[in-house]
């Protein structure tokens, strides 16, 4: 089914999970959402769960429910994952790799800048039957969410765009960025992937020491 996390979206048979957000609780239109259409509704709020409405599925906690589903439907989709993160970037070379690749392939790739833990997870989710290769965009303002975002997409390629002085302020400094950036790098190191590494950038050529798969590149 579709997964639908706004319930002014839904159609017939989607999926409604209902996230806890700074304003608004998503678990609180559950009913509107399944008054739409939606075959059942994922809520973390036990008081908007009428008795007898199997419909509901209570979970401890919604965003964790949706990164879980994820990560099923990424392992059950054995296709070459490529991530993409940086500090610049991002998009565009998602949007180039993913014009050039697809001439040749089915390829599914983040739409917009849905790169982070709640628009991953979704990327992941809508992927089309028949895809041979997905784009994931990584975004990430401090140490910990790249990790986060490999162990949900399970990337098999990975690219760092560049490191540069962006959100130093969660990251602490340029040598935060490296790390935080660097855990796609570890992650491959520790899953056999293949790194694309721009061999004009030093930085990122250090990082790509502990790699046994890297593809060089230079930047023209």
């Amino acid at each position: 089914p579709r997964i639908k996390i706004d319930s002014r979206e839904v159609e017939p048979g989607d999926l409604f999970v209902g996230l806890a957000g700074t304003q608004v609780q998503g678990s609180k239109f559950a009913a509107t959402a399944l008054a739409s259409g939606a075959a059942y509704a994922i809520v973390d709020d036990p008081e908007v769960v009428p008795g007898d409405d199997e419909r509901y599925l209570l979970v401890p906690d919604s965003l964790l429910a949706l990164q879980h589903l994820a990560m099923e439907h990424r392992r059950r989709h054995r296709v070459p994952v490529l991530a993409i993160t940086g500090s610049n970037g991002k998009t565009t070379t998602k949007e180039l790799v993913h014009a050039v690749m697809s001439r040749r392939y089915a390829v599914h790739a983040t739409p917009g800048n849905y790169n982070n833990h709640l628009g991953l997870p979704l990327t992941i989710l809508s992927t089309p039957e028949g895809t041979e290769m997905s784009i994931l965009e990584m975004g990430a303002n401090r140490q910990g969410e790249i990790a986060e975002l490999c162990r949900i997409g399970r990337p098999t390629h990975g690219l760092i765009t560049n490191i540069g002085e962006a959100h130093l302020e969660g990251f602490g400094g340029i040598e935060g960025v490296i790390i935080g950036k660097g855990e796609l790098f570890g992650y491959l190191a520790g899953n056999r992937g293949v790194a694309f590494v721009n061999a004009d950038e030093a930085h990122l050529t250090d990082m790509a020491k502990g790699l046994d798969r890297i593809v060089p590149y230079l930047a023209l």
